[in-house]
């Protein structure tokens, strides 16, 4: 971050990487439920990852520390990757990639109404509800805009996407309350083991034939460059400017994903769509920073994105 408090060159290098980086899963989930089960995905996805970023954790001490807290780590990695990684998974058998991208960036307004219910009286402001509003609004058309302008939307895959959502929004608060002393890489790293651990012989049951090279190939990019690399980058993201503004880059990551949907796979752009995008973003970001650059000091955690989750 330069003197005046603007991005360096390499935070815009790490912010535009971010916004690739976890607004690409969408299309790589796509691909790879093509002929891998969604339980299958996550146990492969997380082990990969655990085990590229294993190094990593044990050289800083990262993962030792984890472990002396490894109920809420546990608990976290359930939140945080298991419900939502096989969530998005199964909903992406039948909804586009760019409208999940675009409903999981719901999770600022999912964000906000938790502070509320924990008594953070500054999302009552008016430009925060107001946000939160117009971003649910736009979630509305964008799940009843298919059915409007025609053609359907499965309204179980988009409760499941918003679900995930909501998932999403939690996790940061068992992070802020409960592992704010262990350091992130070696909740995550330790985390990722677990799931991966858990879903291994659950992803083996399920898959019932045999995988795809494509879908194969968009399991390695998820584990490797949307998870393992992922992370790093996003730590490095952190240091370069600042816990508060590194996750902006979320605000991007739809863009990425419906973009992407369009050009690879062919998704349409609905009118629907195309109206409740605008609304959803902008609705988050009232919701989330009350219009400003930076959220209220007052404000519930920091929004930081689903890993993932594929998110992410």
């Amino acid at each position: 971050m330069n003197a005046q408090g603007g991005f360096s060159r390499r935070g815009w290098l790490l912010f535009g990487a971010m916004a690739l980086l976890w607004g690409v899963p969408y299309l790589f989930i796509s691909i790879a439920v093509e002929s891998i089960s969604p339980p299958a995905i996550v146990a492969g996805r997380t082990l990969i990852a655990a085990l590229l970023l294993l190094p990593f954790a044990i050289r800083g001490g990262a993962l030792r520390a984890a472990l002396r807290h490894w109920p809420w780590v546990l608990a976290f990695g359930i939140i945080e990757m298991a419900g939502p990684f096989v969530l998005l998974g199964h909903a992406e058998m039948t909804l586009p990639s760019g409208m999940t991208g675009l409903l999981v960036a719901t999770v600022p307004l999912f964000a906000a109404l938790i502070a509320l219910g924990g008594g953070d009286r500054a999302v009552l402001r008016p430009s925060r509800s107001i946000g939160l509003l117009v971003g649910f609004l736009g979630v509305a058309i964008v799940v009843a805009g298919p059915g409007l302008f025609g053609g359907q939307v499965s309204l179980l895959a988009a409760g499941e996407v918003l679900l995930v959502a909501i998932l999403y929004a939690i996790a940061p608060f068992i992070v802020a309350r409960k592992l704010n002393d262990v350091p992130s890489l070696g909740t995550i790293v330790l985390s990722l083991l677990m799931i991966g651990v858990i879903y291994l012989p659950i992803g083996i049951l399920t898959q019932h034939e045999v995988p795809t090279l494509p879908s194969v190939g968009a399991l390695l990019a998820l584990a490797v460059i949307c998870t393992a690399v992922a992370f790093l980058a996003f730590f490095a993201l952190i240091r370069e400017v600042g816990p508060v503004r590194a996750p902006l880059f979320t605000y991007v990551n739809p863009v990425v994903a419906i973009i992407l949907g369009a050009i690879v796979l062919a998704e349409p752009l609905t009118p629907g769509l195309l109206i409740g995008f605008p609304l959803i973003i902008v609705g988050c970001w009232f919701a989330a920073t009350g219009g400003r650059f930076r959220p209220p000091a007052s404000s519930a955690p920091e929004l930081v994105p689903a890993p993932l989750p594929p998110a992410p």
